[in-house]
């Protein structure tokens, strides 16, 4: 991922690995290595994070990877939060996580040790793409604009030097809110890639409402839809992005899923394939648990989908998407 044209090069579906960190329940080693097994090989893209079980999905990656060194798969992680050694770790939303505590640093000395710090649980020298994580007001708050300014000066230049130095393929934002999106590219920003989680889906329209697909697609940047179940309520659980779901998004999905069902199509089958209607998004991201729920994954990404259908969802969508 060297260039900002190098979006054929990922595949359409990877593999989010925020599970592998404990996210909402404990997972154990055993199946954890079940479904790396499942779903890293040569040509697969997983994304990662420090803040996943604060280094916990790292450290089981790389852990895997080293006692299997024929899987070679794309890799992406984060940078803005690093980890500091804590005997009781707050958790997060993960259960049972590694002992350290998440601490923001984007600053450009932070950014450099955090990525060091990636790369050795990964047990790799580099990065095929390195996103700069939660940059935006939802996450800040009032200390945006502080955290922004501190962005410009220390952490955008910081993944500059590293992207130059061969330490990662390529650069961009990891983040679930457009508009800090936006205002970097308003910035001057020019990220390879931008990692997108829950706003480009059945459910919610947000990118395409604020002009960020448009945006990206004048500008020749990736983009990667993560969270296509919005935490997983279209996939049949009952969070939407990671909060117990309101119940106007219960409705919506009930209504979604009686769509689908009248053509035959499993509702998460439709989400999950939903976000590559549009050529600027590159590839879908989704978390899976178990290497059962990984293999169903990819018997709903090759469910055939009639166009009627993807019609008929787009009038609901858009009565009912935020």
């Amino acid at each position: 991922m060297a260039s900002r044209q190098s979006r054929g090069q990922l595949p359409r579906r990877g593999f989010g690995a925020a599970p592998l960190g404990n996210l909402y329940a404990q997972l154990s080693d055993a199946d954890a290595e079940d479904v790396l097994d499942a779903a890293l090989w040569p040509s697969a893209y997983v994304d990662t994070a420090p803040y996943y079980g604060h280094g916990l999905s790292e450290q089981r990656i790389g852990a895997f990877l080293r006692a299997h060194p024929d899987r070679s798969p794309m890799i992406s992680t984060k940078v803005g939060r690093r980890l500091e050694p804590c005997i009781n770790p707050p958790d997060h939303g993960f259960a049972a996580p590694a002992p350290f505590r998440p601490v923001f640093d984007y600053s450009a000395s932070g950014i450099r040790q955090t990525l060091d710090h990636s790369l050795r649980r990964l047990g790799r020298r580099s990065v095929d793409l390195l996103l700069l994580h939660d940059i935006g007001r939802e996450t800040h708050g009032s200390d945006h604009p502080q955290i922004m300014g501190l962005v410009g000066r220390e952490a955008w230049p910081a993944l500059q030097a590293l992207q130059a130095e061969g330490l990662t393929g390529g650069i961009g934002l990891g983040v679930n809110e457009c508009e800090v999106v936006l205002e970097c590219l308003d910035r001057g920003f020019a990220p390879d890639a931008i990692l997108l989680a829950g706003r480009h889906t059945l459910l919610d329209a947000t990118a395409e409402s604020t002009g960020l697909i448009e945006r990206c697609r004048e500008l020749g940047v990736m983009l990667i839809a993560a969270a296509p179940f919005n935490s997983g309520l279209l996939a049949g659980g009952d969070r939407f992005n990671y909060v117990a779901a309101p119940a106007p998004m219960l409705d919506a999905t009930r209504r979604l899923s009686e769509i689908c069902a009248d053509y035959a199509v499993p509702l998460p089958a439709a989400a999950l394939q939903f976000p590559l209607r549009d050529p600027t998004v590159a590839c879908v991201v989704a978390g899976a648990r178990t290497a059962a729920e990984f293999r169903q994954q990819a018997a709903w990404f090759d469910h055939p989908i009639p166009d009627d259908l993807w019609r008929a969802l787009d009038e609901v969508r858009a009565q009912t998407a935020p």
